[in-house]
C-alpha cells in the first residue's frame, strides 16, 4: 500500500516544495477567439505563474499579433509574458530586429525555437542563406542584443530529425550553453519518457531546469493530429480511454481531467516541481491541474489566511 505520507501530491500545499507553472497560448484570429484569449488569461493571471508565452507562427506569420498580445498581457495583467521566436525564412538581421522590437516594448523572455519548415515536422530545415541555422545560433544571438530570460525546447521522444539519442542530447546542450535559461519539453503523455529524458540529461551534465510540457486533451481528435505532426506518441492505454467518445463529450470532458491530474501528481511525487501548461486559449482543466498541484487564485490564498 503506498505511503500517503511519501506523496508529495497529498501534502498540504505550505509543506510542499516551491512551485513554478507557466501556460502557454496562441495568437488569436478572430475577434470571438480574442475574447476567449482574454477571458482564459483574466482567469489564470490570478495563479500568479512565472510567464505566459504566446506562440509565432511558421514564417513569422504572426510575428505582429503576438507582439501585441504579449505586451498587452503584461500592461493589463502584472504577469510576465514570453514571446515566441523562430528563425525560419528569416535573416539574421531581421531575427535580431524582432528581439530589439521586443526589448523596446519591454518583453525580456523568448521562446527561442529554431522552427519547423512549412511543410511540415519531417521535412528538413533549411535555413535561410543569411539566417541563423539552428536554435543554439538563435539563442547566442538573442544574447549578443540584451539579457533575456531565454527558454528552449526539449523532446522527450527525440526530435524526428535526431539520428539518436546522443545527437539528440548534445543539441539540448549546446542551446544551454550557448544561454538559454531552461528547457521546455514538447507535450507527452507517458512520464516514464520524461523521467528517461532527465536522466539523460543529468548524466550528461546537464543542470538547467527541464520542465515538463503538460498538454491537457480538450479534444482527443484534435490532440492526436497535433502529435502525428510533432512526432509525439499517444500510448495504447490512452487511446484506449477514449475510445468512443467522439459523440459524448461531457464522458470525455471527465476521463481528459483524470488523465491530465493522474499525469501532473505523479510528476510531483516524482519530484517535479515546474510545469508548463499548453492551454489552446482554454482554462478549466488548467485551473483544476493547478489546484491539484497546490496553486490556487491569489484572492482565494489571501481569504483563507
Amino acid at each position: 500500500m503506498i505511503d500517503d505520507t511519501a506523496r508529495t501530491s497529498r501534502q498540504p500545499a505550505q509543506l510542499r516544495p516551491p512551485l513554478q507553472i507557466s501556460f502557454e497560448f496562441f495568437p488569436p484570429k478572430t475577434d470571438a477567439m480574442e475574447e476567449r484569449f482574454w477571458e482564459t488569461i483574466h482567469k489564470l493571471a490570478p495563479l500568479r505563474p512565472r510567464f505566459v508565452s504566446v506562440t509565432y507562427g511558421a514564417g513569422g506569420t504572426t510575428r505582429e499579433r503576438t507582439l501585441r498580445m504579449v505586451s498587452q498581457v503584461k500592461s493589463e495583467t502584472g504577469v510576465d509574458a514570453a514571446a515566441h521566436l523562430t528563425c525560419v525564412g528569416a535573416s539574421r538581421d531581421e531575427v535580431d530586429e524582432v528581439v530589439r522590437g521586443y526589448q523596446r516594448a519591454g518583453i525580456n523572455r523568448i521562446v527561442a525555437l529554431r522552427g519547423d519548415p512549412p511543410e511540415g515536422v519531417g521535412q528538413p530545415f533549411v535555413p535561410h542563406p543569411k539566417g541563423y541555422r539552428n536554435a543554439a545560433e538563435l539563442v547566442a544571438g538573442i544574447r549578443r542584443i540584451g539579457d533575456f530570460d531565454i527558454s528552449v525546447a526539449a523532446y522527450p521522444e527525440r526530435h524526428p530529425q535526431s539520428a539518436d539519442w546522443g545527437a539528440e542530447i548534445d543539441n539540448l546542450k549546446r542551446k544551454l550553453d550557448a544561454g538559454a535559461d531552461r528547457a521546455i519539453t514538447q507535450m507527452f503523455f507517458s512520464n516514464a519518457d520524461y523521467l528517461r529524458y532527465l536522466e539523460r540529461a543529468r548524466a550528461a551534465g546537464i543542470t538547467a531546469p527541464i520542465v515538463p510540457g503538460i498538454q491537457p486533451i480538450h479534444s482527443f481528435k484534435q490532440i492526436s493530429g497535433f502529435a502525428s505532426r510533432c512526432g509525439a506518441s499517444i500510448p495504447t492505454w490512452l487511446a484506449d480511454r477514449f475510445e468512443g467518445l467522439e459523440n459524448d463529450p461531457e464522458t470525455h470532458q471527465l476521463v481528459a481531467a483524470a488523465v491530465a491530474a493522474e499525469q501532473v501528481t505523479e510528476l510531483l511525487d516524482e519530484g517535479v516541481t515546474e510545469f508548463h501548461f499548453y492551454t489552446l486559449n482554454r482554462y478549466n482543466l488548467v485551473l483544476a491541474l493547478a489546484r491539484l498541484l497546490g496553486r490556487r487564485p491569489a484572492e482565494e490564498t489571501v481569504s483563507a489566511t
